[in-house]
């Protein structure tokens, strides 16, 4: 059988996108994120740093952590892709009512497009709602996270998002470190300034250090988002069309000569405990599921989980769709970084 088409095949369409309001709205995700935060590479200078925070900036936090408003704010960005603050503000003021909610309220599936869009002209109809809220019924916090978006005003709403990225960019860029976050993430983007868009699979999965991406309905943009508070871990969101895939940079970029790496000291906390060496032990013989580890070990699904949150961050072992395995890369990796370190030649 014979077939032509005379019609190109639509691509994939790749870009890394870096910019200080990246990572400003990533400090705020990271900072509010009190689930998984001990798991940051931040997480204990935060604490150090939080006396020297404003109160009008906690309470900025505390109302986000509440309402999961950093989803809010990673979604504007992705729309607007602001350069700088002003930018930001200036831009998130022009937007009209219905684009706002449009590009806030999360994605579910094509069949529930429409609904969305429809709540999206009028946050006020308790009936679509409800209705588009029963479909987050299993999520962990969206379902919530609409309910807060129709509680407050636009106004109210515009100006506790544009505060919040104003005064946290106000308490960190007073860090020293920020100057060298800021060279580290644009030195990234100059590094990956040219992509491979043929082999779009590839890229992202050298780029972001492993993840296997698996092309998804809809999806025509991804986008690649360098950056360092959200460390060490890879974040994915999506909206109708758009993948967002925001991973850590090298943390090599970050270090002063003699300065152990978070990675190095992460990788071995992590295997300093006979717990999680014994689960790195059983993954070596393959893949289990959280209900298989918890019936071998004799032990809570909540005990095991934490200590596989801490492999994990770690990148000693890799989860996809409930499933754990073994990061055998990233094991060789941690036993080359000690031996950089420490300056043994082979």
């Amino acid at each position: 059988m014979k077939y032509y088409s005379p019609q190109s095949k639509e691509k994939i369409s790749l870009k890394v996108e870096s910019s200080p309001v990246w990572e400003i709205i990533l400090g705020i995700a990271g900072y509010t994120h009190s689930k998984l935060r001990h798991t940051f590479d931040f997480d204990e200078k935060w604490k150090m740093d939080s006396p020297s925070m404003p109160a009008a900036l906690q309470n900025r936090l505390i109302w986000i952590e509440e309402t999961n408003s950093w989803f809010a704010l990673i979604m504007l960005q992705n729309k607007l892709s602001a350069e700088t603050i002003r930018d930001f503000s200036n831009s998130l003021y022009q937007v009209t009512y219905e684009e706002f909610y449009e590009i806030v309220l999360p994605y579910k599936n094509r069949e529930c497009e429409n609904l969305r869009r429809s709540l999206a002209e009028n946050m006020l109809n308790n009936e679509l709602l409800n209705t588009y809220v029963e479909q987050f019924k299993d999520h962990e916090f969206l379902g919530g996270y609409i309910q807060n978006l129709s509680r407050q005003g636009l106004d109210e709403l515009r100006e506790l998002l544009i505060d919040s990225v104003q005064e946290w960019f106000a308490w960190i860029s007073q860090k020293e470190e920020w100057s060298t976050w800021s060279k580290a993430l644009q030195y990234e983007d100059k590094l990956q300034a040219s992509l491979d868009e043929k082999n779009p699979i590839e890229e992202i999965e050298r780029i972001t250090g492993g993840v296997r991406y698996v092309p998804e309905p809809s999806i025509w943009t991804i986008k690649l988002i360098p950056h360092v508070s959200y460390r060490p871990w890879v974040m994915e969101q999506r909206t109708s069309e758009t993948k967002l895939f925001f991973y850590p940079v090298k943390e090599e970029y970050l270090l002063e000569p003699g300065v152990p790496g978070q990675d190095l000291i992460n990788g071995h906390k992590a295997l300093g405990d006979g717990t999680r060496l014994k689960l790195l032990y059983e993954l070596m013989k393959g893949p289990l599921s959280l209900q298989e580890i918890s019936g071998r070990f004799n032990l809570s699904k909540t005990t095991v989980h934490h200590q596989l949150s801490l492999l994990k961050a770690a990148k000693l072992v890799r989860t996809d769709k409930g499933i754990y395995s073994i990061n055998e890369i990233q094991i060789h990796s941690l036993t080359n970084k000690l031996e950089q370190f420490l300056g043994i030649r082979k």
